[in-house]
């Protein structure tokens, strides 16, 4: 099994940051995509940005050139720097891991954390 520890989160006013980390235990051989998704009642996931194990990139529109997704894969660790926050970007935010297993071959399974609330206030 693998665990996977958010922390970070926060409250905050309009135009701050906040930085969150994702940090992933257990039975990992290695680990491919990680990822930051937001959740807000009522509505659907939202993929906010993801990064591959060599680096490359992937961010929502609506945080482009304000959110920075980095990792250490030494660490098995993910990082969210946010920057110039919205009321928008209010929500639970949700570390999600591909995590490659040895079962008893190498298999790919996806975790996810229990996520960890973010506030911005006007």
């Amino acid at each position: 099994q693998v665990q996977l520890e958010e922390s970070g989160g926060g409250s905050v006013e309009v135009g701050g940051a906040l930085s969150l980390s994702c940090t992933a235990s257990g039975k990992i051989f290695s680990i491919n995509e990680m990822a930051w998704y937001r959740q807000t009642p009522g509505d659907q996931r939202e993929l906010v940005a993801l990064i591959y194990r060599g680096g490359g990139t992937k961010y929502a529109d609506s945080v482009e050139g304000r959110f920075i997704i980095s990792r250490d894969n030494d660490k098995n660790t993910v990082y969210l720097q946010m920057n110039s926050l919205e009321v928008a970007d209010t929500a639970v935010y949700v570390c999600k891991a591909d995590v490659v297993q040895r079962d008893p071959g190498l298999r790919v399974y996806t975790y996810w954390g229990q996520g960890t609330q973010v506030t911005v206030s006007s």
